[in-house]
């Protein structure tokens, strides 16, 4: 019987997802996007080459692995094949081993401009979203006007459910943001050609996984952004647009939670934090450019600058409980390498009271004063470093501390961004 692993980024995204799941897919034979759509961002390194993937699973870079887009991501077809061409241009093979849910709600043109006008229209209160349109995708799935992957091979009903959408989001975008509309016949066309491209990946990806599970097979469940992001449970309304918790591997891929065997939270040794919204540790010093500086806190798609704090504890621990995380993978501890002391958050005041977990909605959170506890640092290099005995004791103490603060193990550690620079304390799918 086969092992099914979900790989979820427990902070504000950024975590390190994309280098982890693509070291675990050796043990897998399929790996599954639930959610979010091409505004996620996982860098993998390969014997020193730098792939960066925004919608295509991780484990597309292992030859015998099977990729899955569940219905719970939106998908940009331009966004799709034009990453395919990337992939294909380095020599891998994608579309025969890529299926795409049907029910997968299409990114379109007019999502992009909505969403951009919006961003502007809000000013310094924008979200702070990648303005690739993922958000009002999402909201048209919800209204239940979407268009989805299955109506791109039906021309005559493409056409009409796009003239009554886009005659109501064209309204918006003229009267309300006073930008200029998007073009029907244009959009038209420009997606009705891209159909017969798309159309042979197109596989009912919900029975798929299950045959998959009867064979025996393992899978590995990809979570894009963060548990801080997510849209009913993150730091709301600086959140994203999709459930990004563990247990939205379920509705999000069409399979039922008892295929959920094993919760990897991925915790990067530090916070981060791209755009706007609370963040109770953030480092406005030289020690946070320092970290943002050797860290390389730039967003993969968008290229902004990432805000960088100290470790979060109350944050991370609600994370871990929202998420029901087995264990723990831990990156970048390397950046933190000749800090003479690091500073861990243990515990919030509120108003003179103490809070032991992160509050609900960015109002809340933002009335936070963290509490610190100070940890001695190491002048040794953790970097590339393969076993945990081999890391200076003072860093193996940090890790340490880690698991004590939050009742959960770890199970592995990333000291570098290339596939093999992995410490293995517990493997996942054992």
């Amino acid at each position: 019987m086969g092992k099914n692993v979900v790989v979820i980024g427990t902070q504000w995204g950024d975590e390190g997802k994309g280098k982890v799941v693509d070291w675990l897919t050796e043990h897998a034979q399929g790996v599954v996007r639930f959610q979010g759509g091409h505004n996620a961002g996982h860098t993998l390194v390969i014997g020193g080459k730098k792939t960066v993937l925004r919608l295509i699973p991780s484990g597309i870079l292992r030859p015998s692995v099977r990729v899955y887009l569940g219905n719970g991501v939106v998908v940009s077809p331009t966004a799709l094949l034009q990453e395919i061409g990337e992939l294909e241009g380095a020599g891998i093979e994608v579309r025969s081993r890529l299926a795409i849910s049907p029910a997968c709600p299409l990114v379109m043109p007019y999502h992009v401009a909505l969403d951009q006008a919006r961003e502007a229209a809000m000013g310094e209160t924008r979200i702070g979203t990648t303005g690739r349109g993922i958000g009002p995708a999402y909201e048209d799935k919800i209204a239940r006007r979407a268009l989805r992957v299955q109506d791109l091979f039906y021309p005559d009903r493409f056409a009409a459910k796009l003239e009554r959408v886009l005659e109501y989001h064209n309204f918006v975008l003229t009267q309300y943001y006073k930008c200029e509309p998007v073009l029907y016949r244009q959009t038209l066309d420009a997606t009705l050609a891209l159909a017969p491209a798309i159309q042979p990946m197109v596989a009912d990806v919900a029975a798929l996984l299950q045959a998959a599970r009867r064979a025996g097979e393992s899978l590995l469940f990809e979570g894009a952004q963060g548990a801080l992001l997510d849209i009913d449970h993150g730091t709301y309304p600086y959140v994203t647009s999709s459930n990004c918790v563990a247990a939205a591997a379920a509705p999000g891929a069409g399979i039922g939670p008892q295929m959920l065997d094993y919760v990897l939270g991925i915790v990067k040794a530090y916070m981060t934090r791209v755009g706007t919204g609370p963040f109770p540790t953030e480092l406005t010093d030289a020690i946070g450019t320092q970290l943002a500086k050797r860290g390389n806190e730039f967003g993969s798609v968008t290229g902004r600058p990432r805000r960088c704090g100290w470790l979060d504890i109350p944050a991370l621990a609600r994370s871990l409980q929202l998420n029901g995380v087995d264990g723990l993978c831990i990156t970048k501890l390397d950046v933190l390498d000749g800090l003479p002391s690091i500073k861990v958050c243990t515990g919030y005041r509120v108003g003179g009271e103490p809070v032991a977990l992160l509050p609900t909605g960015a109002e809340a959170v933002a009335a936070c004063e963290p509490v610190y506890e100070e940890l001695p640092g190491w002048s040794e290099s953790t970097f590339g470093v393969k076993s945990f005995e081999a890391l200076p004791a003072t860093a193996r103490a940090y890790l340490r501390r880690i698991e004590t603060l939050t009742g959960v193990p770890i199970a592995m550690v990333s000291t570098g961004p290339d596939r093999d620079e992995t410490i293995l304390v517990h493997h996942p799918f054992h």
